[in-house]
């Protein structure tokens, strides 16, 4: 069958694998680029799902907490350049688009942005005016509002605005869930604890497994040995609390964070997904 290059090169930025390997597993899966990386990924070409791909786009992402950390919230709000970006009248229009969120957003259910809620919240005309100023073009991307009921709300604003993260927990020492916060940002976890990973997920992760054990020769009681270990490191890979603490690699965020209970987190990656 045909496969545009489009199609090919897509693939290619997603896994990071040779242009005529991905062809050969775009051929073979039909043109479905979802079953073109799951083959990649069996033959041992492929990234881990959730490390392939770049973040794009200009802007800022920014933060505010309240006094008592009782809330907080996360934007990003976009533009053309990075020249744009340090604009003071950009980002005096970040500003602004913050105060508007905390002091109006809806709160944020989960940790997921609503794009609903950034709708709602009405900045329009403050991005107009902000375009009439600096001429490119901007967008309210997103935000989230977390609203701590009786813990608190931490933030982290790394690299000049690239990466943002929101943090709600039961409570704790300010510079403790900062530094949390901080790894966060850093090590991009997905879940706070494996019971929030969907099943779906780990029947992926069971079968790239299981299918590379088997190619290798393994006997069966090796192969399901073999499965149990590859789920446990994805567990430590993309679950906050099993993941090495960034400033202390001998120890997991969990046993860093003792009694205290980190209850949901948002990351913003500038431009990410866009």
């Amino acid at each position: 069958m045909e496969i545009s290059a489009g199609t090919v090169k897509q693939l290619r930025e997603k896994t990071g694998v040779g242009m005529m390997q991905c062809k050969s597993a775009l051929i073979e899966a039909g043109g479905d680029l979802g079953e073109a990386e799951k083959i990649l990924r069996k033959k041992g070409l492929a990234a881990a799902a959730g490390k392939a791909g770049r973040a794009t786009g200009e802007g800022t992402i920014a933060a505010k907490v309240a006094a008592d950390g009782s809330s907080g919230v996360l934007v990003e709000v976009n533009c053309e350049t990075d020249f744009a970006a340090r604009n003071a009248d950009f980002q005096e229009l970040v500003a602004q688009v913050v105060a508007l969120a905390s002091e109006k957003g809806a709160p944020t259910t989960g940790s997921a942005p609503d794009p609903a809620a950034a709708e709602k919240l009405g900045v329009a005309d403050l991005l107009a005016a902000a375009v009439g100023k600096i001429g490119e073009n901007m967008q309210f991307r997103r935000f989230v509002k977390f609203v701590a009921g009786g813990g608190t709300v931490t933030s982290y604003i790394h690299t000049g605005g690239k990466i943002g993260v929101l943090l709600e927990a039961s409570a704790g020492p300010e510079s403790l869930l900062r530094d949390v916060a901080m790894h966060v940002a850093a090590a991009a976890p997905r879940f706070v604890r494996r019971e929030e990973v969907d099943e779906g997920v780990l029947a992926y992760e069971r079968e790239i497994a299981r299918d590379q054990a088997v190619k290798a020769g393994k006997p069966a009681q090796v192969v399901e040995k073999i499965v149990h270990g590859r789920i446990e490191k994805y567990y430590s890979e993309v679950c906050l609390l099993e993941q090495s603490f960034v400033k202390d690699p001998d120890k997991t965020v969990k046993q860093v964070l003792g009694d205290v209970a980190v209850r949901r987190f948002a990351r913003f990656v500038l431009g990410d997904g866009a």
